[in-house]
């Protein structure tokens, strides 16, 4: 043969090969593992350049595409039903807090989440650890809202080893039986076991079931690390007392390390079982780290971002995350705005193979707020997005902004109406040795923030005076989201969910036909709401932002 016919034929193989391969990856159903911390913060893992160890997160993200600019809800309940719903909590009524114990309220059951969409695309689904979406009924439990199972803890947290919340039990391992019937096997017998242990070795069961299977499935890993109370084995401790003198940060550590060894088992898992290429994991937090004033001894860390958990400065909404898959997405940093309610439409589109494959029934969802991201993650986009909601809370919350909370980001630029904290100040991890906090004097009841995040991502220098055209344009488009919103849906706590009246355990309390009783609902508000935002905003001053800090400020570009 023709020297030079070898030639071409070889690089014809060289240079095809990869991208038929590609191809074909493309043309199956990935697995989906969605992996949530809990109050995890910026600086709490490796990856971040935190300076905490975590080899197996750290190897994922360097291994997959990192999102630094990737936003969540300054609290828990709030993440967890934009992340299921695709839609902002103005949306669904949760935009205001947590879900409390014993409140029967949750993410509506009207709205269309991630596990009914899977299994249109014949996805076997399991949810595992927190669920924090309401529980005063049935009908809000994980299983009939799409799972296919379920084990883990109804409530937003529990003590990690005798698995109660306040005065109930709350450990459970959901499931459909071989006849179609709904079990709830309430695990009574797995007390004193830590639970990050347990659910992951319930999702290593999964992947052992599943490596004969043909069938692709979804899996939602909701950890309780780090979330209080803070407690860990041992054996998780003393790996780090010889350098970690401070006995709380010690805890803290161990926290961390014990779900980053659940990571690093469950990667290995896949890979031993050969379904590591075509898995694609996402690993975030649902807001960031516990700090500032209500906390007694601050050991997460959003450093050097601003603020905290319960705040939507970037150190409470704007999280560590990356995605992994193999064959699928090149190790990349992308600085593409991606927010939580991105996550739906991102599943879809590769559950359904981007639309050619059809659902089994239609599905009709509500109006989304979240865009597909894959090809943003793939790095053939830039951005998907140029603007995301922060959040518009109309009531004070408690340990939290004392006024209402409105914010918006929109290209660089992000807008705060009201009260963006506390916590509103910059908290080191203990282990350094300055801490800068905010102080403010003689506050007005609302103010106006302004930042480039760009050219500021920390969030010291409120350049509203000097824009105030672009103070305007996202007042206006705070308006527009304002319009949309629907009422929050909290209530108060009811008196029958009390656990011991059901066996010393949290159980729904309420039949499917029972309406919540009328005086829960009403008068709940001690405040009422401020209608401060239709004042001009040249009357809502930044009571932090004085003629000295004025003087230091430089133009920015728009």
């Amino acid at each position: 043969m023709d020297l030079k016919k070898i030639v071409w034929i070889l690089a014809v193989v060289f240079v095809i090969s990869p991208i038929a391969k590609s191809e074909n990856v493309e043309e199956k159903q990935p697995n989906i593992i969605y992996i949530l911390s809990d109050d995890l913060g910026h600086a709490d893992v490796g990856f971040t350049e935190g300076k905490l160890k975590t080899p197996n997160l750290d190897r994922l993200a360097n291994e997959g595409v990192q999102l630094t600019q990737h936003y969540v809800l300054p609290v828990c309940s709030p993440s967890r039903g934009a992340l299921m719903s695709g839609r902002y909590p103005i949306h669904t009524g949760m935009q205001h807090g947590i879900i409390h114990p014993g409140e029967p309220w949750g993410l509506p059951t009207d709205e269309v989440i991630i596990p009914q969409i899977m299994k249109e695309y014949n996805y076997s689904t399991h949810a595992i650890g927190k669920w924090h979406l309401g529980m005063h009924k049935w009908s809000f439990t994980p299983l009939y809202r799409g799972f296919d199972d379920f084990f883990g803890y109804y409530m937003g947290s529990q003590n990690y080893e005798t698995h109660i919340r306040g005065d109930g039990y709350d450990l459970r391992n959901d499931y459909w039986d071989k006849d179609g019937q709904f079990v709830d096997d309430v695990r009574y017998d797995l007390q004193g076991v830590y639970n990050t242990e347990l659910f992951t070795q319930h999702m290593l069961d999964i992947i052992a079931k599943k490596k004969s299977e043909e069938s692709p499935f979804f899996v939602y890993l909701a950890y309780q690390n780090v979330h209080t109370p803070h407690m860990v084995p041992q054996r998780y401790i003393d790996k780090y007392s010889a350098h970690v003198k401070d006995a709380d940060m010690q805890i803290f550590a161990g926290m961390v390390g014990a779900m980053d060894e659940g990571v690093g088992n469950i990667t290995s898992a896949l890979e031993a079982a050969g379904l590591s290429d075509n898995t694609i994991i996402v690993f975030s937090s649902d807001n960031g780290a516990h700090v500032g004033e209500c906390v007694k001894h601050t050991t997460g860390s959003n450093y050097p971002y601003r603020g905290g958990k319960r705040s939507i400065y970037e150190g409470g909404v704007r999280m560590p995350t990356f995605v992994w898959a193999k064959g699928r997405l090149s190790p990349a940093k992308s600085n593409a705005l991606v927010h939580v309610t991105d996550w739906l439409p991102t599943f879809w589109h590769l559950a359904s193979l981007n639309r050619k494959l059809k659902p089994n029934n239609p599905i009709k969802t509500k109006a989304l707020d979240g865009v597909n991201q894959w090809n943003v993650l793939k790095q053939v986009k830039e951005s998907a997005r140029v603007e995301l909601l922060l959040n518009i809370d109309p009531f004070p919350l408690g340990c939290a902004h004392p006024l209402p909370n409105w914010g918006v980001r929109w290209r660089d630029w992000k807008l705060i109406l009201g009260s963006g904290g506390p916590p509103d100040g910059w908290y080191p991890a203990p282990s350094l040795t300055s801490r800068e906090e905010r102080q403010c004097h003689n506050q007005v009841e609302g103010y106006v923030e302004l930042y480039n995040i760009a050219l500021d991502p920390y969030e010291h220098r409120n350049v509203s005076h000097q824009y105030p055209h672009i103070v305007e344009i996202l007042t206006h488009k705070l308006m527009q989201y304002n319009a949309t919103a629907v009422p929050p849906g909290n209530v108060k706590h009811d008196p029958a969910s009390d656990p011991k009246l059901h066996n010393n355990t949290w159980m729904p309390w309420l039949e499917e036909w029972e309406d919540v009783r009328k005086e829960l609902k009403g008068n709940m508000w001690e405040w009422e709401e401020y209608n401060w935002v239709q004042v001009e905003n040249d009357e809502l001053p930044d009571p932090c932002y004085n003629q000295t800090q004025r003087k230091r400020d430089f133009n920015y570009p728009i």
